[in-house]
C-alpha cells in the first residue's frame, strides 16, 4: 500500500480510529481505488507498532461501511467509495470548514483528524 498511515500516541483519539478515519480518506479520496489489496491485519499492525486487535477493529467497521470486504484466502480489498453528502446545507458547510481550515495552513490530515475527532464527541 502506497499510503502513509501515522498512529499518533499522545492524539487522544483512539488508534483504531486514527487508522480507520485514514484509510477512509484514503479511498474518498482515490487515493486506494476499489480492488485495491490492503496489508493483512497482523502485517499492518507490526508496520504501526500497534496490537492487531486495534488494526481488526478499524478494518471490521471499515467492512461494516461498505468500503472493504475480506474474503479468506484473498485478504482485505477496498470495494468502493464512501456515499457522497447529499445533504447540500451539510456540503456547504464542510466545505466552509475545509477551506477556512486551509487558511490555516492545516494539512488534509490534519483537517480529517480533526472531523475525526469531533464525531467523537
Amino acid at each position: 500500500m502506497a499510503l502513509a498511515i501515522h498512529i499518533r500516541p499522545d492524539d487522544p483519539t483512539p488508534p483504531f480510529e486514527q487508522l480507520r478515519s485514514q484509510i477512509e480518506a484514503a479511498i474518498a479520496t482515490g487515493a486506494l481505488a476499489a480492488g485495491t489489496r490492503i496489508p493483512p491485519v497482523r502485517q499492518l499492525a507490526r508496520d504501526l507498532g500497534i496490537a492487531p486487535g486495534t488494526v481488526a477493529r478499524a478494518y471490521k467497521e471499515l467492512e461494516s461501511a461498505g468500503l472493504v470486504a475480506t474474503a479468506r484466502g484473498a485478504g482485505t480489498t477496498v470495494t468502493g467509495r464512501p456515499e457522497r453528502v447529499t445533504n447540500p446545507a451539510l456540503a456547504e458547510l464542510t466545505a466552509e470548514y475545509v477551506a477556512a481550515a486551509r487558511r490555516l495552513r492545516a494539512s488534509d490530515l490534519a483537517i480529517s483528524d480533526a472531523i475525526a475527532r469531533a464525531l467523537t464527541l
